[in-house]
């Protein structure tokens, strides 16, 4: 099975290790940033959603009129709109794009920038509404007749869309999470689950996890699995991990504009980084290049554990999550579009040559073959 890239779609040059240089609508920049990834061999990019960021919706038509083949992933909060709104927002995208929209459902990690658009709802209730949520954009996108809908959250008579989506049947919908509640209701109702990079033994268990869930609300097969990490490249190991140790005095030194944007880095809402927390009291390096300092240093917020070393060895490294299961590698670094040309020209090439090699391998072999279908049923 070839696995897809998904890389970041930033509206302005600024991340853990650099104040932005302008506004926080950069179109020049987001335009430039957009075309490296299309350049240079990623799938699809994700327009992250923040209270008082740029609107990702607007920024995604934006890009998808002026580039023509690399997709998009519409982080959305099922707290700022209708979801019979936010399908039509999403057909129209997708319209607009030529069928390359698809959307990542944010449950909300953060109750106080929850809080800043209106949402007082505990994590428990944050969770059952984005359950709804997605089951009606479901029905929203596939249905042709007018249909009804009262549960907990959300209640309509007689809605239906007067625009459909070019995806068919619909868009794909990607979820994260990495608490019960947040597997319960992703493992049952996504079409991918995104998960933070962590070592390959506590993936595997999230895997599991996630497999389970999905087993457990009547599902035949789990949702595809997302991995996300922070690559940081260099032309021999020494120098990978010096760029590493620049990187993370850059990080520490800007903890107090850091700490200031997200409040205490050390002790995050979210159970997800929590975990990447725990996991770095635990050690710096994993495996053959996962480094966790960074992820300590910016307080685990989102996408923030490492992989560390050549282009041979973070592809190797990602090879290995392959091995465990995973469909989708998310990746960004901090220098943004450099970054992003670097891991296509010379991480990604490698990763998608080695996995087409093995489905040839086990295309041609009834052993291999066999080998490969009780590894995905696993």
């Amino acid at each position: 099975m070839p696995i897809e890239f998904l890389g970041i779609a930033a509206t302005n040059d600024g991340s853990e290790t650099r104040d932005r240089s302008g506004l926080s609508f950069d179109k020049d920049y987001t335009l430039r940033l957009a075309r490296a990834h299309e350049e240079h061999g990623w799938d699809r990019i994700l327009f992250a959603y923040g209270s008082g960021s740029p609107d990702p919706a607007t920024a995604a038509a934006f890009v998808a009129t002026r580039l023509d083949r690399l997709k998009i992933l519409l982080a959305h909060r099922p707290n700022v709109s209708a979801p019979t709104y936010a399908a039509k927002v999403v057909a129209t995208l997708d319209q607009i794009s030529d069928g390359r929209i698809n959307v990542h459902i944010i449950t909300g990690g953060s109750t106080a920038d929850q809080a800043a658009e209106g949402d007082f709802l505990t994590k428990d209730e944050r969770y059952a509404r984005t359950a709804e949520y997605i089951r009606i954009l479901k029905q929203a996108w596939t249905s042709t007749v007018p249909f009804d809908f009262a549960g907990e959250h959300y209640r309509f008579e007689n809605f239906v869309s007067d625009i459909r989506p070019v995806q068919q049947p619909r868009p794909q919908l990607s979820f994260g999470g990495s608490s019960a509640a947040a597997y319960a209701v992703g493992a049952a109702e996504s079409d991918i689950y995104a998960l933070w990079g962590e070592p390959l033994a506590s993936t595997a268990e999230q895997i599991s996890t996630v497999t389970d869930a999905a087993l457990a609300a009547g599902r035949s097969s789990r949702p595809r699995i997302q991995v996300a990490f922070r690559p940081i490249l260099g032309a021999t190991e020494e120098l990978a991990w010096e760029k590493a140790e620049r990187i993370l005095g850059r990080i520490e030194k800007r903890s107090g504009v850091l700490s200031a944007a997200a409040g205490d880095l050390q002790n995050p809402e979210n159970a997800g980084s929590q975990r990447l927390l725990a996991i770095a009291e635990k050690g710096d390096r994993f495996d053959r290049a996962l480094w966790t300092k960074v992820a300590a240093a910016s307080g685990a917020r989102g996408n923030s554990n490492a992989l560390v070393g050549t282009p041979e060895t973070v592809a190797a490294a990602l090879l290995d999550y392959v091995d465990l299961g995973v469909d989708i590698i998310s990746a960004r670094g901090y220098d943004y579009i450099d970054d992003t040309i670097d891991f296509g020209r010379y991480v990604i090439p490698l990763v998608r040559d080695e996995v087409a090699r093995r489905d040839a391998a086990a295309a041609g072999s009834p052993a291999a073959t066999a080998e490969e279908a009780a590894r995905v049923a696993a």
